[in-house]
């Protein structure tokens, strides 16, 4: 596993995929943009602090599919489908998964994969078993084993399991099924990242 997730052929699968990726989607990110900030004041870009591998944090870039400052609104982190905070254009974008087009700048910047485990926030890593913390053995990544099999619907802790199976796993063959699953999903309009959180709750202070 850890010859391949640190081989060049899979450096050279994020860097070909994300760039083509990228240049083929920035009319539809300029547009989306667009429809952003007609509905909702603030910028288009959202940016978050995230968990990368080996527990190095970094900021993972995505469309704003929800009001400013919702964080410190209603569930905090926690986001579920039909949550009051996401706008009209927001619920749009999360349903067709355009809202994680800007994830492949940190593909092209080495902070993620185009496949991997979805990166996660510290408060949950802090959470995370000993056995868990496998999970950031490689670089997080757009879509993941745990999207292709059950998305978001799933349960936390059985995300956590498809994603170590991924880990345990991982291939330029396993790469190549994940993407094609994926692109049979977004086309098919099954959204991978609605109510991303997977049931997962901040405890109480």
């Amino acid at each position: 596993m850890r010859s391949y997730v640190d081989s060049r052929r899979k450096r050279a699968l994020d860097l070909l995929g994300a760039g083509a990726a990228l240049v083929a989607a920035s009319p539809l990110l300029v547009a989306a943009a667009v429809a952003i900030r007609l509905e909702s004041p603030g910028h288009p870009i959202y940016r978050q602090r995230r968990v990368g591998r080996d527990g190095r944090p970094f900021e993972v870039y995505k469309l704003r599919t929800m009001v400013s400052g919702a964080e410190s609104m209603g569930s905090g982190l926690a986001v579920d489908v039909g949550d009051a905070r996401i706008t009209r254009v927001g619920a749009l974008l999360r349903r067709t998964s355009v809202d994680e087009l800007p994830n492949l700048v940190n593909v092209l910047r080495g902070e993620m994969s185009l496949v991997g485990p979805r990166p996660t926030v510290q408060v949950q890593v802090d959470r995370y078993t000993e056995r868990q913390r496998g999970r950031l053995d490689v670089r997080p990544g757009i879509t993941g084993w745990a999207q292709v099999n059950g998305r978001a619907s799933l349960p936390w802790h059985e995300r956590i399991e498809l994603d170590l199976w991924y880990v345990e796993h991982a291939g330029l063959r396993l790469d190549l099924r994940i993407l094609v699953l994926t692109g049979r999903m977004v086309l098919g309009g099954d959204g991978l990242y609605r109510g991303e959180t997977g049931g997962w709750r901040e405890p109480p202070a």
